[in-house]
């Protein structure tokens, strides 16, 4: 059996989740680049080019083998499953939903041999999917799902019709699998979800805030990072959970989308740039020296030079750590596709080029502010750098830290002092290991060797 996933970290969480199903099935994977008998692909829909890839992934699938089974999920599946199963060879279509079934209806559509789809809405879903995801490829640092949908409905986006409405994963399975995570040698665990900052919202009372007081005391955890948060939902009640927590990494990802009021109420956002501006104050009284990453999307329909001019003035005063820019895509189905101002494609481009200057002058910036210091640094990688051959990993304010290293080192926490700060990932030298590597990491264990196909940003694991 052979896995390819697109778009974001949910989907990879989901394909990971998948994968336990079919191995305590009896399945053996292989690289998605090689010849199996059952493939499942993945897909993205939050732009029209996450469709095109997604159908390109599906075509190589059914070339490389004409005779296997071919089951696509995902948003694309969901969005539009009557024109996936329309591709030649594709036997199964399931979107965001049931996919505990997949078994079963893959016995079904290899005996019968007649391919068929079994998407609904997800509007009405109520119910979070919850499956365990005890190993990952990356054996330093864990996702844990604890939420999926979105309630936000903003004009560009067309998730949640995709993925439904908040559904929050029950606290006790997500404490469950925090601590089956750290018994396993995780030191970090990266909640995660479609909009993580709604947990709680269909729960009776438990919000996020709780949740992280009660990670906060599963023992053995070193590190808890938040995926991203917006910031009309950064609480008091979530900032007082964040500062009395010790494990609550030095990095939020907030998404902004817009720095002009104006262009953020066309967005159907939930706040001012006055009023994330107040609450990124908020925050970082509760993290000093807190890494604010975020989202922009430049171009977006009726956004006149003077509101990118604001924009661009609006994230350099805020000091973001990083930024990831995308011009606006028009995406079907959603109101902002029919706004009459649609924004010329070179302007958006040349308007992009602009935002990533600004990102690139801020993530330097803030990087430099920690040269001559130390960090925490749990290594992941090897990686040949202009320096030669060092170890990498993520400090817990997501500065990327490359240092000279023995293997042995993956997965423990090391003290590094930074010695030069750079855009990709700064250099530094090994002060000390606070935690030695979890022997946990250390059990034979086949699952996790993987492929990663970087140019494609798509994943496979291989056994």
């Amino acid at each position: 059996m052979a896995f390819h996933t697109l778009g974001c970290k949910v989907n990879f969480y989901d394909t990971e989740s998948l994968w336990q199903m079919f191995e305590r099935a009896g399945y053996e994977q292989v690289d998605f680049h090689d010849e199996a008998d059952v493939y499942l692909i993945n897909t993205c829909t939050v732009t029209h080019e996450g469709d095109r890839k997604s159908r390109q992934m599906i075509r190589r699938a059914v070339r490389q083998n004409p005779d296997a089974t071919v089951v696509v999920t995902g948003c694309y599946a969901q969005m539009a499953p009557g024109e996936v199963l329309g591709i030649s060879g594709v036997d199964l279509v399931v979107g965001n939903q049931h996919r505990d079934q997949l078994l079963p209806w893959i016995e079904q559509v290899q005996r019968e041999r007649t391919p068929f789809h079994t998407v609904t809405s997800m509007l009405p879903q109520k119910t979070f999917e919850d499956f365990d995801v005890p190993l990952f490829v990356n054996r330093t640092r864990a996702s844990l799902k604890i939420e999926d949908g979105c309630n936000h409905f903003c004009t560009f986006c067309i998730i949640p019709h995709a993925r439904g409405l908040v559904r929050s994963r029950k606290p006790e399975s997500v404490l469950r699998q925090a601590r089956r995570l750290v018994d396993a040698g995780y030191l970090e665990i990266v909640l995660t979800g479609i909009h993580t900052g709604g947990y709680g919202e269909d729960l009776d009372g438990y919000t996020l805030a709780h949740l992280v007081d009660d990670l906060a005391r599963v023992k053995g955890l070193r590190r808890i990072r938040i995926s991203s948060i917006e910031a009309s939902e950064i609480t008091d009640e979530l900032i007082d959970a964040i500062g009395r927590s010790d494990q609550v990494c030095r990095h939020l990802h907030i998404p902004l989308q817009a720095g002009d009021s104006a262009v953020l109420k066309r967005m159907n956002r939930h706040y001012t740039i006055e009023e994330y501006a107040n609450k990124l104050e908020k925050v970082r009284r509760a993290l000093p020296e807190l890494a604010v990453t975020s989202d922009m999307i430049v171009g977006f329909p009726g956004e006149t030079d003077a509101a990118f001019e604001q924009s661009l003035a609006f994230v350099t005063e805020q000091g973001f750590a990083e930024l990831h820019v995308f011009p606006y895509s028009r995406r079907k189905g959603t109101p902002a596709a029919t706004f009459a101002d649609q924004v010329p494609d070179e302007v958006k481009a040349e308007r992009v080029a602009r935002m990533m200057e600004v990102s690139d002058a801020l993530r330097l910036s803030y990087a430099r502010q920690f040269v001559g210091r130390s960090l925490e640094v749990i290594p992941e990688e090897r990686v040949e750098t202009p320096q030669g051959s060092m170890l990498i990993g993520h400090a817990d304010n997501y500065m990327r830290v490359a240092f000279p290293g023995d293997d042995r080192q993956l997965g423990s926490l090391a003290e590094v002092i930074v010695s030069e700060a750079g855009l990709e990932h700064s250099y530094g030298q090994l002060s000390r290991t606070l935690i030695e590597r979890p022997a946990a990491l250390d059990a034979e264990d086949e699952q996790v060797q993987a492929v990663a196909d970087r140019e494609e940003g798509t994943f496979a694991q291989a056994q």
